[in-house]
């Protein structure tokens, strides 16, 4: 990971706001999945303290880890099972958008110490830009900052930056061409 990251903590109290927040996505936001409901999941994730303007959306299979730590600007969606693994702050800009099964992971571990929650945990936040697109089954690492209108291919791994306008893919994504 790169210089953007903080060690992380599992507190008593995170563990607790997630198990509240796991049992609401269960019963009272997965069920919802017609566009009809949009409004009422984003007012879900609201009470949890997510920052969403009126216009995203957040399908009803997505899985946001902590809802707490997301923000979304005007017309930003998080497509169909996508993963949101945010113990940090995951930020899409203006119409960016997460396609089917990508993940966004912003925490990982440091290998120099033991392996477990308390010590080991970094977490950097991860921020997509304005217009951005990232490629069904793609994964975005920890600290990545993808800029305005940058593509990330179909099953790309992305660890560091992606300049605007640049489309990236494989693994890990290396550049394919600006635009």
């Amino acid at each position: 990971m790169n210089a953007k990251r903080n060690t992380g903590h599992v507190t008593m109290g995170i563990k607790m706001k997630r198990a509240v927040w796991n049992v609401t996505r269960a019963i009272l936001f997965r069920p919802f999945v017609t566009k009809l409901f949009r409004p009422w999941r984003i007012f879900l994730l609201r009470c949890f303290g997510a920052q969403l303007h009126s216009s995203v959306d957040v399908y009803a299979s997505a899985r946001v880890w902590a809802p707490w730590n997301l923000r979304m600007e005007r017309g930003a969606c998080i497509g169909p099972d996508t993963v949101c693994y945010n113990q940090a702050t995951v930020t899409l800009g203006e119409n960016a958008v997460l396609s089917q099964e990508s993940c966004v992971c912003t925490a990982g571990h440091d290998l120099a110490e033991v392996n477990n929650a308390q010590t080991s945990l970094v977490v950097a936040d991860v921020t997509i830009g304005k217009d951005a697109w990232v490629g069904m089954r793609a994964f975005i690492g920890p600290g990545v900052e993808l800029g305005e209108h940058a593509v990330v291919g179909a099953a790309a791994a992305v660890f560091k930056d992606v300049a605007p306008r640049t489309v990236v893919g494989g693994n890990p994504a290396t550049i394919i061409k600006t635009i």
